[in-house]
């Protein structure tokens, strides 16, 4: 008997393709996918959805194929850059689209794990902006990992090729994967 993998959706970077913030979170899928899950996978031009209207009925293909996507997760992690000291306008504006879930069985993320990542090009942002992450999964009715993720961008965090070079930042987000899928990691 063949068993279904979990899924996990991956939200964020932003509307620059290749952003770090993407970088981050396309590593924390993949090392999801190593682990066993199916991934799916929201950011840049994915995210270019009209204001959120919890009023309206209309909903563009880029939408509905979001709110799909995190009916269908088993598992979210969210990755946002930190500007001004806060999530994104971008990725908060295409969290605001669970709305669309209230009235589902499982009340918007309800008891689904949940994974935060910020960027910024410093710590007092990004680690405020891991908290503003975290608080909005608790909104969610989702669980947030026992560990989110915050990078200083201002580090020598990335290679020459765009790939993340600092070993523990690489272990942090392998371990953040690893607690999506509820496997226990010791890596950190």
């Amino acid at each position: 008997m063949q068993t279904k993998k979990p899924l996990v959706v991956g939200i964020g970077g932003t509307l620059r393709a290749d952003s770090s913030t993407e970088r981050v979170l396309r590593h924390c899928l993949a090392s999801a996918e190593r682990l066993g899950a199916d991934t799916k996978l929201f950011c840049g031009d994915d995210l270019d959805l009209p204001m959120y209207n919890p009023y309206g009925t209309l909903r563009t293909a880029k939408a509905t194929a979001l709110v799909a996507g995190l009916r269908a997760a088993d598992a979210v992690v969210v990755a946002s850059p930190g500007y001004h000291g806060a999530v994104s306008g971008l990725v908060k504006n295409a969290l605001d689209y669970a709305e669309d879930l209230r009235a589902d069985g499982r009340t918007y993320l309800a008891d689904i794990r949940w994974g935060a990542i910020a960027c910024a090009y410093g710590w007092q942002a990004a680690v405020g902006t891991l908290g503003q992450l975290r608080t909005i999964g608790h909104a969610l009715r989702a669980w947030p990992t026992p560990l989110g993720v915050a990078i200083n961008s201002a580090t020598a965090t990335w290679g020459p090729d765009g790939s993340i070079q600092d070993e523990s930042v690489i272990g942090q987000i392998d371990c953040l994967a690893a607690q999506l899928l509820d496997q226990s990691t010791d890596t950190v």
